[in-house]
């Protein structure tokens, strides 16, 4: 009597191109695949929410139609700092700006030759680029409780054609990553 082969009863081992599309185990791929269109999901709806530059007012650290991501959770621990780059709401979540704070609650904004003063003080804005500085000179002005004073980086053209605005601490959505 012949001893019986293993290798005849077991399963064929499966080919390398079906190994290198689903894997050795079939099963575990889809619960991985499964897991990571969740993860994506909830990443990208609730999370990081992706936004284009339209636009020159944030030259030159922003080009104009640029990919960035929002960090929704950016301020759960601590509220929005000065020289952060955020992300505003206008109308609903499809319509936001994305401006740099440099005006926190309770100060004193001006502007005198293109220099931004708090306080009376003249802030030292490490990001600018002498190319993209202004002459711009606007009167002071007190910024209230919760609210923010934010405007763009490109300084260079009129303050009348430039959006800048005290806004509430409501209306940020989140922290520009990139």
């Amino acid at each position: 009597m012949t001893a019986p082969n293993p290798t005849a009863t077991s399963k064929p081992r499966p080919g390398l191109a079906r190994i290198i599309v689903i894997g050795r185990n079939p099963r575990n791929t889809l619960i991985r695949i499964a897991v990571l269109v969740v993860t994506c999901f909830v990443v990208f709806n609730f999370v990081l929410l992706p936004i284009r530059v339209t636009g020159i007012s944030m030259l030159p650290a922003y080009k104009d139609r640029s990919v960035n991501f929002v960090n929704r959770l950016a301020y759960l621990r601590h509220e929005p700092r000065r020289a952060d780059v955020v992300s505003i709401r206008l109308a609903g979540i499809h319509v936001m700006y994305m401006k740099r704070i440099i005006g926190l609650p309770g100060e004193t904004v001006s502007f005198r030759d293109g220099r931004v003063l708090i306080n009376g003080e003249i802030l030292d804005e490490p990001y600018e680029n002498e190319k993209w500085k202004s002459d711009w000179n606007l009167p002071e002005f007190k910024i209230g409780a919760n609210e923010y004073f934010v405007v763009g980086d490109n300084r260079t053209m009129p303050p009348e054609d430039h959006w800048k605005a005290v806004i509430g601490r409501e209306r940020i959505v989140g922290k520009v990553l990139l």
